[in-house]
This record gives C-alpha cells, sequence and structure tokens, in this order.
C-alpha cells in the first residue's frame, strides 16, 4: 500500500548466490525537491518477533507457512475505519508527482513482461497505477493484495481504465509476510514501493518466490538507502524512526537490493536510479527476478 508522509519529500550484507547473475547500471538525476512520497505500507504493531513464528501445525504444500487472515491481524491489525478511507483517498491524489516521474521507468520495466493469458499477483496494489502498464493483455488474471479495505474501489477503477475487466480482478485483503496465493501459482508477482514497509523483508521475499511457478518473474520497483557516508544517508538514519511513526512503517534505511539478491532466484537483473522529487527517498532499485 502506498502511504504519503509529513517528511522531506531497503537490509544486511550477504555472498551473492552463484547461481544469481546481476546486472546494475547506475543512473543519477539531480535531487532538487522535498517532499514525501514513500512507500507501501504494513503498521507495525506491538507484537515480538516470535509473533510472527508458525504457531499452527506444519503447512500443506499448497498453503503459506501462517494463515494469511491471522498474519494480517497480527502485522497490520485494524486501523479506524475513517483513517483508511482517508489514507486510500490521499494516496489516490498525492503519489501523482512521484508516478509522473517513475512513469519511463515502470515502462521500460513492464515492457519484458508479456501479460497476456498470465496470472498476476500484485502486492501492494493500492489505488491501482500500475494497472495501465500490464493489465490490458487478454487473458490477465489479477489478484491485488493490500491491508486496506478502502485501496479496492480506488483499484477497481483504475484496473476498468486500464482494460481490466472487473471479472479479472480479485481483491484481497492480506500482507506480504503470508500471500493469499497456493506455491507455485503466479506467473508473475509485482511489487512497487511496497518492501520498504513491510514487517519482515526476508519473509516477504520468501512468500513471494514461494507463490511463483517455476520460471515465474517478479518486478520490482523499491526505494533504498542512499550509499554509506554520504549527506542523504545520514539523513535517512537520522530521520528513519519518525519516517516509521508518521509514515506506517516505511524504512527509509533498507538496502533492499541485497534482500532480493540473496533468495535465491534463478536469475536477476537490477537498476538503480536516483529519482529529483522525492529526495529523502530517492534512491530507487529496479529489475525482474525469474525463479
Amino acid at each position: 500500500m502506498p502511504c504519503l508522509a509529513a517528511l522531506p519529500p531497503m537490509a544486511r550484507p550477504s555472498r551473492r548466490r552463484p547461481s544469481t547473475s546481476v546486472r546494475r547500471r547506475g543512473r543519477t538525476l539531480a535531487a532538487l525537491s522535498c517532499g514525501c512520497l514513500c512507500g507501501r505500507r504494513h503498521l507495525i504493531g506491538a507484537s515480538s518477533a516470535a509473533a510472527l513464528l508458525p504457531l499452527l501445525a506444519p503447512p500443506s504444500p499448497a498453503a503459506p507457512p501462517i494463515d494469511p487472515e491471522v498474519m494480517l491481524e497480527r502485522v497490520h491489525p485494524s486501523r479506524p475505519d475513517w483513517y483508511e478511507e482517508f489514507y486510500a483517498t490521499a494516496m489516490d491524489q498525492g503519489m501523482k508527482s512521484y508516478e509522473a516521474e517513475i512513469a519511463g521507468y515502470k515502462s521500460k520495466l513492464f515492457s519484458q513482461l508479456l501479460a497476456a493469458g498470465k496470472n498476476i499477483l500484485e502486492l501492494g496494489v493500492g489505488t491501482g497505477p500500475n494497472f495501465k502498464y500490464y493489465a490490458s493483455g487478454n487473458g490477465v488474471n489479477v489478484i491485488g493484495v493490500d491491508p486496506n479495505k478502502h485501496m479496492e474501489d480506488y483499484a477497481r477503477s483504475a484496473a476498468v481504465s486500464a482494460g481490466l475487466p472487473s471479472s479479472s480482478f480479485t481483491f484481497k485483503r492480506g500482507v506480504a509476510e503470508a500471500l493469499p496465493a497456493e506455491d507455485n501459482s503466479m506467473d508473475v508477482v509485482i511489487g512497487t514501493l511496497v518492501l520498504c514497509s513491510v514487517n519482515n523483508i526476508d519473509m516477504a521475499l520468501r512468500e513471494i518466490y514461494r507463490v511463483l511457478k517455476p520460471g515465474g518473474l517478479y518486478l520490482f520497483v523499491e526505494h533504498v538507502a542512499a550509499p554509506d557516508g554520504s549527506l542523504l544517508r545520514f539523513v535517512q538514519g537520522a530521520f528513519d524512526p519518525l519516517q516509521q511513526f508518521v509514515a506506517d512503517g516505511c524504512h527509509l534505511t533498507r538496502k533492499t537490493g541485497e534482500n532480493i539478491r540473496d533468495v535465491g532466484f534463478s536469475s536477476l537483473s537490477l537498476d538503480s536510479v536516483r529519482l529529483s522529487n522525492a529526495y529523502i527517498i530517492s534512491p530507487h532499485v529496479y529489475g525482474v527476478a525469474s525463479k
């Protein structure tokens, strides 16, 4: 789910897996303005890490490790209805500047996806800003996952505008740590600005890997930490606790590219870019991974 924060405007090092090939291309644009548009959200509750461990009997091969509804309530307890409705409306209006600048990179990314006839899960679907890039293909079926039920109306409207029949779109409340999909069931998983705000990024990535079919694709766009030692990295570190509080769990200092690289995808193409209109979250990674 996108989150809009009142701040100006992913993660641990590990050895690379030998089976993963990585291509990087850095692009830098001047960081000019501040105004915060930040990533997809999952509220970090007061539960301990133990609350995320499986408490049920060993799962069946076709099920997530924890029931999706149980995980939803642990990771993202229901917020007041008025707040979630307000938040959905704010995101529908507040991400326009960001989406305008990232559009070229998304177009390049989604051009690698032949969506026709595919089963696609979009994680943190929000108000549906990505549908216009992929949802018009014949026979596309999309599951949109988001913890905020008020995102559904906006997402359905965006889907229809993109040419996706309403009957081909299913909205499910859920979180990344327990996706509401069976093992090896999805041709594609899409996630843009979502791993910054999940509670457990490695669990979320394992879930993405679990639901993908062999050879399935994971398309991502994520804001990440600035290079160590840079002024922006210092600013991100200073504001990170406040950002998590006001932006519903958004982390500014995650090295998400490293987490994605550590999953064990059979191939990974990863690029970097620095946006100009989102100062504190300007460093981004985007790319495609194949299971």
